[in-house]
């Protein structure tokens, strides 16, 4: 029984945590709003590493669509303590947003430094869920400002990978820095927790234990689903140890190169665009696929005007849409590293990964080193 999983309960406990974390988010949203001078900034960074990095991959596709000037970069940590020299702008009015389950892994902690010895001016926002970590207790060193925004203690994910953390993190973003979101969080909110239950039902029913664990996983999205696909890849990654390898690419720059992945075994997985324009590229390379691999080689996930072959409602952008999408990707690599023996809840055993990075070794960064 895959409750017995820590991970696996983490999963479907989302959508009542979405629930309950709904009206707190509008009071931090109304606090972030008042604190939040977009026109006070020249840049605004969204940095994390991993999974947290794949959130402010998808806010900047979301929120540089919008009108206005102002840019938002998503700046990995773990490229900004490697290559300081490239990304530190001392001269530049920047806000940097940051996001991390634990708020204390080596990355974040040599952002930090590096903003309080290069950057103390630049404000600071950080999305967390551990109240002792450093994104939440951490004073500034400088004069720019800074807000935590503290998400519930439930999704401080007690498994090893994240799950309700990344779900809840990117949602509390999006709420407070998305204009168009705010007036109809809560809303928003409830259709999306509705939504997630009827996938988790739909993902429940659909588990064959007669059914053989693919060779390979493949997850395909395009424009802001790019970096969905891309948490859904390590998803897989992560909890099958590697024993299921896993890609994922926009539907278009798979068959530049990474299609070679595919064989007779692989399973692939399209997340559909609400956009149609961009849907009849990803639809055309699903029916290539099934061209040459066979029709079950591909299952596409999509809105409810699109031809997939499972429906996800609950979302009218893309954005929002996403995170129903991992979802599903979740659930199958819970039950694949079942199947396959792991310890779902740790599946490095041997202590080669662990839930939190460790062993990083941070040095000082010599101002003007790579500018």
């Amino acid at each position: 029984m895959l409750s017995r999983w820590t991970t696996y309960r983490e999963i479907v406990a989302q959508p009542q945590i979405w629930r309950d974390w709904a009206r707190p988010l509008g009071d931090h949203a109304a606090r972030i709003a008042t604190w939040f001078q977009p026109d006070a900034y020249d840049q605004i960074w969204l940095c994390g590493a991993g999974t947290s990095a794949f959130i402010g991959e998808a806010l900047a596709t979301h929120l540089n669509r919008a009108p206005h000037p102002l840019r938002y970069r998503s700046i990995a940590t773990t490229d900004l303590v490697a290559s300081p020299g490239a990304y530190l702008r001392p001269q530049d009015r920047v806000l940097v947003i940051s996001f991390g389950r634990s708020g204390d892994s080596p990355e974040t902690l040599g952002l930090l430094d590096l903003l309080d010895q290069h950057m103390p001016t630049a404000d600071q926002l950080h999305f967390t869920c551990n109240p002792k970590g450093a994104l939440a207790q951490r004073k500034a060193a400088g004069s720019g400002r800074r807000e935590v925004v503290l998400l519930p203690s439930a999704t401080n994910d007690a498994g090893f990978a994240m799950t309700s953390s990344y779900t809840t993190m990117l949602i509390s973003a999006l709420v407070c820095l998305d204009p168009q979101t705010t007036p109809s969080a809560e809303s928003r909110i409830a259709a999306l927790a509705s939504g997630a239950t009827d996938v988790i039902a739909d993902m429940l029913a659909r588990m064959d234990e007669a059914d053989p664990c693919p060779s390979r996983a493949v997850f395909l999205g395009s424009e802001v689903l790019t970096p969905f696909a891309r948490e859904a890849a390590l998803k897989v990654l992560e909890l099958t140890h590697g024993r299921i390898p896993s890609c994922w690419e926009s539907a278009m720059g798979f068959r530049h190169g990474p299609k070679a992945i595919l064989d007779s075994e692989t399973q692939v997985f399209s997340f559909l665009s609400g956009t149609a324009q961009t849907r009849r590229y990803e639809e055309d390379a699903a029916d290539e696929i099934r061209r040459q691999f066979g029709a079950a080689a591909v299952i596409t996930h999509g809105p409810k005007d699109s031809r997939a072959d499972i429906i996800i409602d609950g979302a009218d952008q893309d954005i929002w849409r996403g995170l129903l999408y991992v979802l599903t990707a979740q659930l199958l690599a819970v039950w694949w590293s079942d199947r396959l023996g792991f310890n779902v809840d740790n599946p490095f055993e041997d202590g080669s990964l662990s839930r939190v990075v460790s062993g990083v070794r941070l040095y000082p960064y010599l101002t003007g080193d790579g500018l």
